[in-house]
C-alpha cells in the first residue's frame, strides 16, 4: 500500500558512516533477514552470518570494512560470478566447494551481490527454511 515502508527494501538499503551504500553492510543487513540465522564472530574479529550453526556469509573483520570483501556458497550462479573482475574461489580450499569471495571495488553490482546471498543461504539452509523463506514467513 502506498505510504507504507517496504521492511525487505529497506534492509537492502544500510548507509556506512560516510551516508554511502557499503555492500558488506547491505550484504549482511539482507542476510540478517533470512528466517533462523545468527551472527557469530568465530575468528579474532571477523564477522559471519549462519543459519542453524552453518556459515552462509562470510563478511571479514569489522577494522579492515574499506577492503571489504564478502565470501558466499553459490550453486547456480557460480561460474557467472567466477566472470567478474574482483571475484575469486575462497580461499583454504572452500573455493572446490563452490564459495567465493567478492571484493568491495564496485566490479560486482551490488543488487546481484545480494541476490547471491540470498542463493548461499538457500544452498546452506535446510529445505524448512527455504520454503518459509518462499512463503515470507519470518522474513
Amino acid at each position: 500500500m502506498r505510504g507504507m515502508r517496504n521492511p525487505v527494501a529497506d534492509r537492502r538499503r544500510p548507509r556506512d558512516d560516510r551516508g554511502m551504500p557499503s555492500m558488506r553492510d547491505q550484504a549482511r543487513s539482507v542476510a540478517l533477514g533470512f528466517p533462523e540465522v545468527t551472527e557469530d564472530h568465530p575468528w579474532e574479529d571477523d564477522r559471519v552470518v549462519k543459519v542453524r550453526k552453518k556459515i552462509f556469509l562470510f563478511l571479514g573483520a569489522d577494522h579492515a570494512a574499506d577492503e571489504a570483501r564478502i565470501g558466499v556458497k553459490l550453486t547456480d550462479s557460480l561460474e557467472q560470478a567466477l566472470g567478474f573482475d574482483g571475484v575469486e574461489p575462497s580461499r583454504y580450499g572452500l573455493g572446490r566447494h563452490g564459495w567465493v569471495t567478492v571484493a568491495q571495488d564496485g566490479s560486482v553490482p551490488v543488487e546481484l551481490v545480494l541476490d547471491w546471498v540470498e542463493e548461499s543461504y538457500r544452498t546452506v539452509a535446510p529445505a524448512t527454511l527455504v520454503r518459509q523463506l518462499d512463503a515470507g514467513v519470518d522474513r
